[in-house]
């Protein structure tokens, strides 16, 4: 056994997996410590962002809509996490078929491939923040009613059932993480997506934050290493649990992290306040105190340590 932080690792050395959305935020760290580990990456995607994070992984270039490289980036690995991400919340909305082929039918076609190749279990990230819509109760458990208000969310619903359906059909193992809000290094914020990584990549560029709506918006915002281990635990879990929240617990309005930048940059940094947007649930906390009993995970970096983590690591990609 190996710990990061005060969460008790199982050992990765030798794992044959397969990353699939490599080359985004979530995957490009995930691929980074999973490496570290000694597992036997297999990382897939469309493009890297940055393919010097990716040494010592096996990269694999190809689009998730094509089922012939998706079922080559699967084929020998006991464990496939599957992290693409096709659409957002805002373009999802827009062409909602579009959203649907992409994503939904692009699983199945994937959970066909794990199934006739021998994949022992898939790991999931879904979404915390929309696939529960405008929650009842806040923090929101696992248990609470699903009820999304965009396409994106009931996407991510949509491929739940259907991991669920194809243990019960073929037990094909599946765990599922409904991650909140992560952010960290190597997020780009190219989708729209990545609140904290837009907000610094504006004010260490000297540019005013763009922010919709008031800053009233409430998120749980989850340090990007902390998401990487609940994934690492998801691949060896045997309890009775399938899906689990991943985030702080804890509720940030879009003012307070403006609040925090501007400490730790020592400085008051400009607001251009743009329209709110109707795909913005106003209030997302998840419990995560399911995922800390059955899981075994816990959340160990405070937001503001992560955000100077974050911040020093963009300084340093600025100037490579």
């Amino acid at each position: 056994m190996s710990t990061i932080g005060r969460t008790i690792m199982p050992s990765m050395a030798g794992l044959r997996c397969a990353v699939l959305g490599a080359g985004g935020f979530i995957g490009t760290n995930l691929c980074r410590a999973l490496a570290e580990q000694g597992a036997k990456v297999r990382a897939f995607g469309r493009r890297q962002s940055f393919p010097e994070a990716l040494h010592g992984c096996d990269w694999l270039p190809g689009d998730f809509t094509d089922s012939t490289s998706v079922a080559a980036a699967v084929s020998e690995c006991e464990v496939v996490f599957h992290l693409v991400n096709a659409t957002t919340p805002a373009s999802a909305n827009v062409d909602k078929l579009a959203d649907l082929n992409a994503n939904v039918a692009s699983t199945l076609r994937l959970l066909e491939a794990c199934r006739e190749t021998g994949v022992s279990r898939v790991v999931f990230v879904s979404s915390g923040g929309t696939v529960y819509g405008i929650p009842d109760l806040v923090p929101t458990p696992e248990t609470a009613r699903t009820n999304p208000i965009t396409a994106y969310g009931i996407s991510k619903l949509a491929i739940e059932k259907y991991l669920g359906l194809y243990e019960y059909l073929y037990g094909l193992q599946y765990r599922v993480l409904r991650v909140a809000n992560p952010f960290g290094p190597y997020q780009t914020a190219l989708k729209n997506q990545g609140v904290i990584a837009a907000f610094l990549r504006g004010a260490l560029s000297g540019k005013p934050i763009e922010m919709w709506g008031d800053g009233s918006v409430t998120r749980d915002y989850i340090y990007v290493d902390d998401v990487v281990e609940s994934l690492m635990l998801a691949a060896y879990h045997e309890g009775l649990g399938r899906i689990f929240n991943i985030g702080s617990g804890e509720g940030r309005t879009l003012n307070d992290i403006v609040g925090s930048i501007d400490r730790l940059l020592g400085e008051k940094i400009p607001v251009d306040h743009r329209p709110g947007r109707p795909v913005d649930v106003p209030v997302s906390i998840l419990d995560t105190s399911f995922a800390a009993s059955d899981l075994g995970w816990r959340p160990h970096t405070t937001f503001e340590a992560g955000l100077q983590a974050t911040i020093e690591w963009m300084r340093s990609s600025r100037s490579d």
